[in-house]
Parts: C-alpha cells; structure tokens; sequence
C-alpha cells in the first residue's frame, strides 16, 4: 500500500522536518540555496538582496476562537515570521481558498480581522486572489499570507551591541546564531493559544477563561532590536515552546538547558492541560497551521 501524508506531517515537529527534507528540498535543487539566507536554511523567511520574503498558509478549527480567528492569525503570522529576522515587514499579500457555503458574515468578519490587524501592525495588504472550492474540498477556509521586508534601521545596532560580549558574523537573525552563554528569554505566556482553541472548540468551559495571544510581533522586536544584544528570534507557532528549542538546538548545534519552572504558563492554562493530559509547550490536536 502507498505511503499516504499524516496530518502530523504538517504540526511542525519532527514528522514534517523529514517530509519537507526528503520529499521537498530535494526537488528544487540550486533554487534552494539561492540567497543570503536560502530555502534550505528553514529559517522563518527567505533574505535575497536585502530583501526579507515570507509565506504561510493556515488553516484551523474553529476560525473564530477566542483571542483572535484564522484572519487575524494569518496576518501576524507572516508579519511575525519576517520581524523575527530582524526586517521591517513593509506589505502582505492575501490568498483565500474559501469552502462553498461559508457563511457570508463569518467570512466578512475574518476579513475585516485581517485589516484591522494588518492596521495595528503599520503592514499594509496589497495584493490577493480568492477561489472558491466546492464544499467538502477543503476545510471551511484556508488563507495563504505572503509578505516581504526590508533590513531594519535597529539591526546593525543591535548587532553591534552583540559584538560587545562574543564573535558574531551573520546579518540576520538566524535559528542558527546560538552559542554556548546565551539566554533564552520568553517575551510571554505560552499555551494560549492553544488551549483558548481547545477549549472553545470541544466546549471544555473552563473556569478561567483563555485566550488566544495572537498578535503581531514587528513593534516588540524593534523595541528589543533597539535595546541591542538580540542573536536569534522566534514566534512559536506550530510545534510550540518544544519544537521552537529543538529547532535552535539542531540549526546551532549547541544543548540548551531549559529551567521548566521559569517557562512563564498561567495558572489557567495549567489547569487546563493537566486536566487533558497535554504539555502546554508542544502543540494540541488539530490546531496547526500548514506551512514553512
């Protein structure tokens, strides 16, 4: 019997890091090493020229959920993905592949979640398309979110102010920078998003009530970036807390000690996981977004 794709392919862990390493790079052969920093990298964007380029495509159930929905999650996603690289986001692109039967006004809600999103992040959305699939071909909604950057004006001086204490080389900020004496430090609470999804979606109605801390990042890396001494950054998304550590671990080939009780989770998210039986660092069931 043919192998067939698992969802678990696509959460982010260990299962789609060999499925995009044997079954994808190998197929684009140059093209995956073209630029600064390349495709075959598998950082969160692509540097060509100075230019910082990004996509993701999500999908998630619910696609309203507590916190925020699919349109305002695929928005911050792709403007995150391209700040933590040390650029300014500076436009966005919207591709909706839309379920036929889709409520009319939930869709127009996600929409108008998108712009407003887009607004806070000072990122403007410039291009799209929009298809529409009969029902059944996907799940409800499905955006993709392409967008690109510019070097930010705090980088080099971020940079500089790396090089006070240890060697420093790249021009971006790389999943692959880390080395032995650097700290990790949580900007947040973890587990969230997840849980405000899990909750909502299975009607759990936990006492504590979660939501999701979905937002755009751009702002917060330029305060830090401006502050100086930043090396590496990361929006964790699918995979959580755990595949965000592993992924630093392997790209800068160091161990990373990790204090669990310094791991900022609210007591509600707590709760709720261990009532589940899930940890609030990894990723819960069916709540990944599909992409790089």
């Amino acid at each position: 019997m043919a192998d067939k794709i698992k969802l678990a392919q696509g959460a982010g862990g260990e299962m789609m890091d060999k499925l995009i390493k044997q079954k994808i790079l190998k197929y684009f052969g140059k093209e995956a090493e073209m630029g600064e920093v390349s495709l075959s990298m598998l950082d969160d964007s692509a540097v060509i020229d100075d230019i910082v380029f990004s996509t993701d495509s999500h999908t998630i159930s619910p696609i309203i959920f507590p916190g925020g929905n699919l349109g305002s999650l695929a928005v911050a996603g792709t403007v995150n993905d391209i700040a933590v690289m040390g650029a300014k986001p500076i436009a966005l692109s919207s591709g909706f592949i839309i379920e036929e039967g889709l409520d009319l006004n939930v869709f127009e809600t996600i929409v108008k979640s998108m712009s407003e999103t887009a607004k806070t992040a000072d990122v403007p959305i410039v291009t799209g398309d929009t298809k529409v699939v009969e029902k059944g071909a996907i799940q409800e909604f499905m955006i993709n979110t392409s967008g690109i950057g510019k070097r930010s004006k705090f980088l080099d001086k971020n940079i500089k102010e790396v090089k006070r204490y240890r060697g420093f080389k790249p021009r971006w900020l790389l999943d692959s920078n880390l080395e032995a004496g650097d700290v990790i430090i949580l900007s947040g609470n973890i587990g969230e998003h997840g849980v405000a999804l899990m909750s909502f979606r299975e009607g759990y109605g936990f006492e504590t009530e979660i939501k999701s801390d979905v937002a755009p990042i751009n702002s917060l890396m330029e305060k830090a970036m401006s502050i100086g001494g930043v090396v590496s950054a990361k929006d964790p998304t699918r995979g959580g807390l755990t595949n965000t550590i592993n992924e630093f671990s392997e790209k800068s080939k160091i161990g990373i000690i990790v204090y669990e009780e310094s791991i900022p989770i609210p007591k509600g998210v707590h709760s709720a996981c261990d009532m589940l039986g899930i940890d609030p660092g990894q990723p819960g069931p069916r709540t990944q977004e599909l992409g790089q």
